[in-house]
């Protein structure tokens, strides 16, 4: 025979700490989107376009149909040693880059040293360096690249001593800068206050233990 069960609920406003630290939980398991580091992703590959990066695809399926292409750009984190971030793709000298990054990142002075220190290798080589960057293994953070380094000459010269070193650190910090980015983004977006923010407009509702309901 149906029964009629009433229940109380509340607001994340109404919870005792407790309780909230449970919705919390839930909401950081079940409710944070998937794109939320989408933004950070775009403007990865703009400063990519900006250094001189072309980041190699893959397909991806769509739900209607269809492929599209998207970076090979991956990350894992963001709680254990070996947690990163990685890229793959060309380099080669972008002429303007250092005055193109500044303009888009002006205050962000790790871009700056990354394109500073990449100019100068190229600088010194006749701005005839190039690279291939490649993931290896399953893992994501820097130290999976594969970064080859060679320079295009003409008359077959070869490269300036510790330039191609350079050229990998540089490339490298460029994905450690990618990871704190991702990290610091997904540690505002989980933030209790940001959580509560999302609970409170939203208008879930939770039992006095803090379990979702409704």
């Amino acid at each position: 025979m149906p029964q009629i069960i009433t229940t109380t609920v509340f607001t994340i406003d109404e919870l005792s700490d407790t309780a909230k630290e449970a919705a919390r939980s839930w909401y950081r398991d079940q409710g944070i989107h998937d794109d939320w580091h989408d933004y950070i992703f775009d403007d990865f590959q703009t400063i990519c376009r900006i250094i001189g990066i072309t980041l190699s695809t893959h397909p991806v399926r769509l739900y209607g149909g269809g492929t599209r292409e998207e970076p090979n750009i991956w990350y894992r984190g963001f709680w254990s040693q070996g947690d990163g971030a990685c890229y793959e793709g060309q380099y080669s000298h972008a002429p303007g880059a250092a005055k193109a990054l500044r303009a888009h990142a002006p205050k962000d002075t790790e871009l700056h040293d990354i394109i500073d220190t990449l100019q100068d290798a190229q600088r010194r080589n006749f701005f005839q360096l190039h690279s291939t960057i490649r993931r290896q293994g399953r893992y994501s953070h820097a130290n999976c690249m594969m970064i080859d380094v060679e320079r295009d000459s003409p008359t077959w010269q070869p490269i300036t001593e510790g330039a191609d070193d350079t050229v990998v650190v540089a490339l490298r910090h460029l994905a450690h800068w990618l990871y704190r980015q991702l990290r610091n983004a997904y540690e505002a977006e989980t933030s209790d206050y940001a959580i509560d923010e999302a609970l409170h407009v939203n208008q879930w509702t939770f039992t006095a233990s803090g379990k979702r309901f409704g």
